[in-house]
């Protein structure tokens, strides 16, 4: 028995020394061997084709392989963004003789650091000559002579997008002034304002191709009112809290047809006289009203009756119960081609939503937001029975909007997405509390000196106070409990 165990062991090991044996010929035979680099046969426009489906991460993995793919994953980046630090000068010819076909560029420096300066500006312009699109954010060192010399370098920019610079409105004036190409302009948060450039700021060169305007957070924004009105070919405006009264600004661009497609103005000091001027628009499409609390029915009424290609309205009226019936009414009347409508903080009621419900006013509408508004379950009924090409609604904090209202609307409109808050009705926990009463009267307990010592505690308090809601149950729960202990002593006794 022992001599037939070691002959087979013998076998198993010759069986395993085979096998490494002839899995160890094909190395031998596949590194004396050299595997052609097929990649040496894609041409490089085919390479660059493939990087740009990539992004950044891999493209610059990819960049590592060798120095052929490093050189056309670099000649074929279009997009850069860069921490714009002081101390990139002394990188920027080394990073942009590699990155010479770089037409987006974003700058950001954070607020802690100290940003680049003019003369690091303008070694990028002379290397980057063919510079479309410019975003700048938190460079406090640049001035309006480093903005000037990059507009000069610069002349096809097509869009520029500055946050938190200090080069003032002058810095803009000299990029307007050069670049006859613009089509975008974006402003927020522009500081160190001078006397000087207080004056207002002509479009310049770029008064032909100037489409959209986009101002946030200006202390003094009403000194680029002569761009928006100059504007030719303006599509897009859209003003964020600035400072100033600028009903005459919206005044002067109404005047000229410019065919503007969209407005936007959020905390500006508008009143119904800038919404009568909007009115003149007659080509708009888009109209954001958000927290402008001077905005009344008789300007929206205006511009529902003259500009019939409305396909959006947000209103936001931050309570000031100045927008209701009235105006929406003429919204349901005269905006037939309305596809997408948000209410917040107005008074829309019955009267109203029924108009928008009618088939024959609002047909296109496919999207409602009412958010904050006292509405009630019927004005959704009979949105519900109307709008036959509703296929969204949502309702937020409409307190008389109740959770069953939201479950009717899914049944009777089974492909209607509803996205609604579900509020409880009252006296739900009233119920409770009796039914808790009810089920303690049935164990023949009564304890009428307990329910004048326990103070329930409000509901409606913070969250904070649930711990103390929690103890005032249990010690409610464990008087109970005592005074049964008692009366089982006395009953023994």
């Amino acid at each position: 028995m022992g001599q037939s165990t070691s002959a087979a062991g013998k076998i198993i090991l010759n069986g395993r020394r085979t096998k490494l044996l002839s899995s160890k010929s094909p190395i031998e035979t596949d590194e004396s061997e050299v595997s052609p680099d097929y990649t040496s046969y894609i041409p490089d426009e085919c390479l660059a084709l493939v990087f740009q489906f990539l992004n950044s991460g891999n493209r610059k993995r990819c960049a590592l392989v060798c120095r052929r793919w490093m050189i056309v994953e670099g000649r074929n980046r279009h997009r850069l963004s860069l921490h714009a630090r002081s101390g990139l000068i002394t990188s920027i010819p080394s990073l942009f003789s590699r990155f010479d076909s770089v037409v987006k560029l974003s700058l950001k420096c954070d607020r802690r650091s100290v940003s680049i300066n003019d003369e690091a500006l303008a070694m990028i312009s002379l290397r980057c000559r063919n510079l479309k699109r410019l975003k700048l954010r938190a460079c406090r060192e640049l001035t309006y002579k480093g903005m000037a010399t990059f507009a000069e370098n610069c002349k096809g920019l097509n869009i520029l997008s500055c946050g938190s610079c200090d080069f003032g409105a002058e810095g803009v004036k000299a990029v307007l002034d050069h670049c006859s190409s613009l089509e975008e302009l974006s402003i927020k948060r522009l500081r160190n304002f001078t006397d000087s450039s207080h004056e207002p700021i002509g479009p310049g060169l770029a008064a032909s191709s100037l489409k959209s305007i986009c101002l946030k957070a200006l202390y003094i924004g009403e000194c680029f009112g002569p761009v928006i009105a100059g504007a030719k070919n303006l599509r897009s405006l859209k003003l964020f809290r600035c400072s100033g009264d600028w009903d005459m600004v919206l005044e002067e661009m109404a005047v000229k047809e410019h065919g503007i497609v969209e407005i936007h103005l959020e905390r500006m000091q508008v009143t119904d006289v800038a919404l009568a001027a909007i009115s003149n628009c007659s080509s708009l499409e888009s109209l954001h009203l958000v927290k402008t609390p001077e905005c009344t029915n008789g300007g929206l009424a205006g511009i529902a009756e003259k500009c019939k290609c409305l396909r959006k309205l947000h209103i936001d009226g931050w309570k000031a119960n100045l927008i209701g019936d009235e105006g929406l009414v003429a919204v349901a009347k005269f905006c037939s081609k309305l596809q997408e409508l948000v209410l917040i903080g107005v008074n829309p009621t019955t009267l109203s939503l029924a108009m928008l419900a009618v088939k024959s006013k609002c047909p296109s509408l496919r999207k409602l937001c009412i958010k904050n508004c006292p509405i009630s379950d019927l004005g959704i009924e009979n949105l519900a029975n109307g709008c036959p090409g509703l296929i969204k609604v949502k309702i937020k904090k409409c307190r008389g909007v109740m959770g069953g209202c939201a479950d009717w609307l899914r049944t009777v409109r089974p492909m209607l997405s509803v996205n609604a808050d579900t509020v409880e009705p009252e006296g739900h926990e009233e119920g409770s509390n009796d039914a808790v009463e009810g089920g303690l009267q049935e164990n023949r307990i009564e304890f009428p000196s307990l329910n004048s010592q326990i103070v329930a505690p409000s509901l409606a308090s913070s969250s904070r106070s649930r711990s103390g809601y929690f103890k005032s149950r249990v010690g409610l729960f464990s008087g109970i409990s005592l005074v049964a202990c008692t009366l089982r002593q006395r009953e023994s006794s």
